[in-house]
């Protein structure tokens, strides 16, 4: 863990720049908006270390997988985000000298992520190694109003010369990706043009041809304002800028303001992208910098009157929760049900920019209680419109008969990972969508998705699990053969617990949505039951002697469920007996030393628990917590935030503090060295789930709202919002009390096991129980 940011409860800040910290730093200061983002890099040249990246989201290609041998059902490509033009580039050169950090001696940095209103701010004063010492101020940020656009404001002032300055703003299409293979290019120049203050270029991906236009244009300010300006044309191959040269004077400013924009063939037909960039731009530079920064900060007082969670007396703690609520609001919006959220969202390259599991697990409870209901459901329907995808991949391993098999990474819903352990055996992937289907239908009692589309998916994926079991003559039971759970430190295991307990379950969830359907609608359900050749008699059949017959490895004398078959086979060495010198395992470790040890990566056992913990009592919660925990490494972002909500419910309110901490400040501590790819912002939704769910202690059952709060010694209050069905509640956590406002409608709901009924504008003060 580090602490290189310093403790603010609105703002990330760097103070001082330190070049090894560079890249996570780039990370944890990116901003999007939902359709666009970047990370922090410099505008300025830095020939230092430094990862370059500018995204638009739904742009992607198909980059060829690179495996030691092919296996039948291998997918043909990995499909990635790509790193798009860069749109924030301003070239700067003092008196014939170009103005590079990693050059000149720094006499202040600072770097600010104002998380408040939703821009990023950096100054810095140097010295050249010509002696000449400039200060800077840069502001920038992703329009939240005007979500295709963003704009910058960059402003010098000389401190000990005149001279010449000259400003070279530029939209750069000739990028690479970091994980490229064979340092390929994935773009492709259609046009570029320049005049006086504008540029544009627009590129086409090879292969899968979208096509994004990125435009820029610039004024400039001299003490504040505004002065017309020649420029130089400069044009190289996918690259165009304007270069403006002004005579500077000691002490006074010179402001470039650089609006821009990305316009995709997703949205608009590829002809008309220039005429749409010009656009784009001409709306926001009327409104004019300033006012574009008094909308974001609008908006974002608007979010955070929804979103924002308030932990009162640890600012450590507060910062790490606000950090992670603005991440996922810049990551994705809903407005669009062809996009989704990638791991990194737009702040990083690793994973691809690609769909998981994450989402369904993680992401949607965040998007049911912080956002319109359009949101989940958007993304449910995400996975809908590719179950065609889904039987065809199932298909291509074998499955029949409409049996789904959804991706383990996706972007159109074509597999699209290369390792066999993973594409062929991590299979619990498919649990998730069924689980985020209850889960939305749960929180928002819209049963109407079920028949609409939810079922139909239910289906395909309990016709996988029946396929997928196998009946075992010796135990006289079926069993889940060569699987990865989870824990992905153990590969093509027998009899997973947790991706056994998640099939069950599914197919136990499919004929209870059967049931409902029919009763709803019959007419529709026979029509579904038509459209995918659906026998309910032979298939509810088969589904009900699996859930009657299934096996579950468990161990009587330790009282607990066995991660998959031999799992007691392993030596059982303890986490805390690890030297910290082979920690992360991932990076210290050789792959089958990893895979031979007892060492679980995250949550698998305590998965299943988290999911399913009606379905248990306390106590057996409590004996594999405290079996499965130290022996986790959680060397993946999603094991913290689990382990911090059981441990809330068993009441172990330190070790669930310990680990909020870790799943909220993973990031911005870069707990796992590895925030320099990026920040983890699935895992960011879990975070959010350990204050609500965890110390909030928030469930629904029957349709009903049930809060179990308890409070970190550490923390004086706890405050959050919940909407549900309608209405809007602020819950308010004290050492003494539960106080509950609400807008909206009226809600009966349940504080410590006792039903209250709240009611629009009326305050509810319930004792805590002790």
């Amino acid at each position: 863990m580090k602490q290189y940011f310093k403790i603010d409860e609105w703002k990330i800040i760097e103070d001082g720049f330190d070049p090894k910290y560079n890249e996570v730093a780039e990370s944890v200061f990116s901003l999007g908006n939902g359709r666009m983002g970047q990370r922090a890099n410099f505008e300025e040249a830095y020939s230092g270390k430094t990862l370059q990246g500018n995204y638009v989201a739904g742009v992607y290609y198909p980059d060829k997988t690179r495996v030691g041998w092919w296996k039948n059902g291998y997918p043909e490509y990995f499909a990635k985000v790509l790193n798009a033009a860069n749109w924030i580039g301003i070239d700067v050169v003092i008196d014939g000298e170009q103005l590079d950090i990693a050059k000149c001696e720094v006499i202040s940095f600072n770097r600010e992520l104002n998380m408040r209103e939703g821009y990023l701010k950096r100054n810095f004063t140097v010295r050249t190694a010509l002696g000449k010492e400039v200060q800077v101020e840069a502001i920038r940020f992703c329009s939240m109003v005007d979500d295709e656009c963003g704009a910058i404001k960059y402003t010098i002032t000389p401190l000990n010369l005149e001279g010449k300055v000259s400003l070279t703003p530029y939209i750069d299409g000739d990028v690479v990706n970091k994980d490229s293979n064979y340092d390929e290019k994935f773009w492709d120049e259609v046009s570029k043009q320049t005049d006086n203050d504008t540029a544009c270029v627009q590129l086409r991906t090879k292969k899968t041809g979208f096509e994004v236009a990125t435009a820029m244009k610039v004024t400039v300010l001299l003490d504040g304002s505004p002065v017309h300006f020649k420029s130089e044309a400069v044009l190289k191959e996918k690259y165009a800028a304007v270069q403006i040269t002004l005579d500077a004077k000691q002490g006074q400013p010179i402001s470039l303001i650089k609006y821009a924009t990305n316009v995709s063939s997703q949205n608009y037909p590829a002809e008309e992208l220039v005429s749409k960039a010009h656009e784009r731009l001409n709306t926001i530079a009327s409104k004019g910098f300033d006012k574009m920064l008094e909308e974001q900060a609008a908006v974002w007082a608007e979010k955070w009157k929804h979103n924002d969670i308030v932990i009162e007396g640890d600012a450590a703690a507060q910062q790490g929760i606000r950090f992670n609520i603005f991440q996922l609001n810049q990551t994705y919006t809903g407005e669009d049900d062809r996009l989704n959220i990638g791991p990194k969202g737009f702040t990083g390259e690793k994973y691809g920019g690609s769909t998981y599991w994450d989402t369904e697990a993680y992401c949607v409870p965040f998007y049911l209680a912080t956002a319109e209901q359009k949101v989940a459901r958007n993304l449910l329907l995400y996975r809908y419109k590719q179950l065609g995808k889904a039987i065809e991949n199932a298909k291509l391993l074998g499955f029949k008969d409409g049996a789904a098999l959804y991706p383990m990474v996706t972007m159109d819903g074509t597999e699209c990972h290369n390792e066999w352990e993973i594409t062929f055996e991590e299979i619990h992937r498919n649990g998730a969508i069924a689980y985020a289907i209850y889960d939305y239908v749960r929180y928002t009692g819209d049963e109407s998705y079920l028949a609409d589309y939810g079922l139909e998916v239910l289906i395909a994926i309990s016709r996988f699990w029946a396929q997928r079991v196998n009946w075992s003559e010796s135990r006289e039971r079926y069993v889940m053969l060569g699987v990865t759970g989870p824990n992905e430190y153990e590969n093509n295991v027998n009899n997973n617990w947790y991706t056994s307990t998640i099939a069950v379950w599914c197919m136990k969830y499919t004929l209870e949505v059967i049931g409902k359907v029919q009763q709803a609608d019959s007419t529709k359900y026979q029509a579904l039951a038509d459209k995918i050749g659906f026998n309910e008699e032979s298939e509810s059949a088969k589904f009900s002697d699996i859930i009657a017959k299934m096996y579950f490895p468990k161990d009587d004398k330790l009282g607990i469920f066995l991660q998959q078959d031999g799992y007691l086979d392993k030596e059982q060495i303890l986490v805390k007996d690890l030297p910290a010198t082979d920690r992360p395992l991932v990076q210290k470790w050789s792959w089958d030393r990893i895979l031979r040890s007892v060492f679980i990566k995250q949550a698998d056992v305590l998965q299943g628990l988290y999911f399913f913990e009606d379905d248990y009592d306390l106590e057996t919660i409590r004996r594999n917590y405290d079996f499965y925990e130290p022996r986790t490494v959680h060397e993946s972002s999603l094991s913290p935030c689990v382990h911090s909500i059981l441990a809330a419910k068993l009441g172990d309110v330190e070790r669930a503090y310990q680990f909020y901490l870790r799943t909220s400040r993973l990031d911005i501590d870069d707990y796992n060295n590895d925030t320099e790819d990026g920040c983890h912002i699935t895992s960011m939704a879990g975070t959010w789930m350990s204050v609500v769910q965890g110390f909030g202690g928030m469930r629904v059952k029957d349709g009903q709202l049930h809060f179990n709060p308890l409070l970190p010694a550490e923390w004086k209050a706890l405050s959050f919002q919940i909407g549900f069905r309608g209405a809007l509640l602020n819950i308010r956590i004290t050492k003494e009390a539960v106080i509950i406002n609400a807008t909206g409608g009226q809600l009966n709901i349940l504080v410590n096991n006792q039903e209250v009924t709240v009611e629009p504008g009326t305050e509810l003060n319930i004792a805590r129980l002790k």
